[in-house]
């Protein structure tokens, strides 16, 4: 997924990429259904990782979607740990909780997605990936995301759905103390501009950067925009 925006700083940063427990290359028989119904087993892992690496401190977490959720929660339970904060198309919450948040979803979309996983999940990969990508479904960003849901195992990939659209992580963005960047897209399906905005004003001290981008996922499809804000955001001292 990252491979179009590592090579820009392969040369200056020790990069570390892994496979969440249940998707990639990781092992299957390690997953676990409750751990994983909160984002707090996922955010684990990143602790974990950084455990079996010997890092302890000045680590920059970049993270895509919901994985900024899973940065936030790792860096609250070991705020020494963490340097900095890049969070790309984050949203804390994908449900509309009115008046005051607008997450993007009814709670009746989300289950129907869910159902779809259910009913046709090949379907469901081929359906929501054009959706994610606001490309057209045979562009080669919206074909490999695609592909990357079709691989995962359909009953890890529902527990991930679910633990990922239910998840309300708003009162955490408060408890959060290492800086941190926003990368709003300008148009997503995912997480709109008012959740970018909404992010920026609950994260002290966080920085916004609106892309000119249609999709959520800009590393994949406009990765010189992404590479760009990282590394002005990483000139910056702290």
């Amino acid at each position: 997924m990252w491979d179009r925006v590592t090579p820009a700083f392969a040369a200056t940063h020790q990069q570390v990429l892994f496979d969440y427990v249940g998707s990639g290359h990781s092992n299957i028989a390690a997953f676990d259904a409750d751990k994983y119904a909160s984002l707090k087993g996922y955010a684990q892992d990143v602790l974990d990782v950084c455990d079996a690496l010997n890092l302890t401190r000045d680590v920059i977490f970049i993270g895509h979607s919901v994985s900024s959720s899973v940065g936030i929660l790792a860096s609250i339970e070991r705020p020494g740990l963490f340097a900095k904060l890049v969070l790309v198309g984050p949203n804390p919450c994908f449900l509309n909780r009115p008046p005051e948040y607008f997450g993007g979803f009814e709670e009746a979309d989300l289950e129907g997605l869910l159902d779809l996983m259910d009913q046709n999940y090949i379907g469901w990969a081929n359906y929501l990936a054009p959706v994610v990508t606001a490309q057209d479904e045979s562009a080669a960003v919206t074909t490999e995301l695609s592909d990357s849901f079709c691989s995962t195992d359909p009953q890890v990939a529902k527990v991930f759905a679910r633990t990922t659209f239910f998840a309300d992580n708003r009162a955490d963005l408060s408890k959060v103390k290492v800086p941190c960047l926003i990368l709003q897209h300008q148009t997503d399906a995912l997480a709109p501009l008012s959740v970018g905005e909404y992010m920026h004003a609950h994260l002290a001290g966080s920085s916004l950067k609106v892309l000119p981008v249609q999709g959520h996922c800009s590393h994949m499809s406009d990765p010189e925009l992404v590479i760009s804000a990282i590394s002005e955001f990483l000139a910056v001292a702290t």
